[in-house]
């Protein structure tokens, strides 16, 4: 009868270890979702960062090249033609 009394205790002290590293892991689990979360945050508020100054830097490109710099003239000139072409196809779906 001993044996099983210390055995329910043994039982019942694992049983709350356990329960105890549950609830820290589930506490653990939630911060890093929060960080997860806040960190895809901070990403996609980057890479829209980046998109924009690219998009400013191919404009800045585009408005030395029409200056007058001799270096570039061939993407001022494809992106001008591409231009170009997607106001015509604008004036033909007009004429429709």
């Amino acid at each position: 009868m001993g044996n099983t009394i210390e055995a329910i205790h043994l039982l019942q002290d694992k049983l709350q270890s356990l329960l105890s590293n549950y609830e820290f892991l589930k506490n653990e689990n939630e911060i890093l979702l929060q960080s997860t979360t806040k960190l895809q945050h901070q990403i996609i508020e980057r890479e829209q960062l980046i998109a924009e100054q690219k998009k400013q830097y191919d404009l800045l490109k585009i408005a030395k090249t029409i200056e007058g710099s001799s270096t570039n003239t061939r993407d001022t000139k494809l992106k001008i033609n591409a231009l170009i072409r997607e106001i015509d196809k604008c004036i033909i779906q007009l004429h429709e």
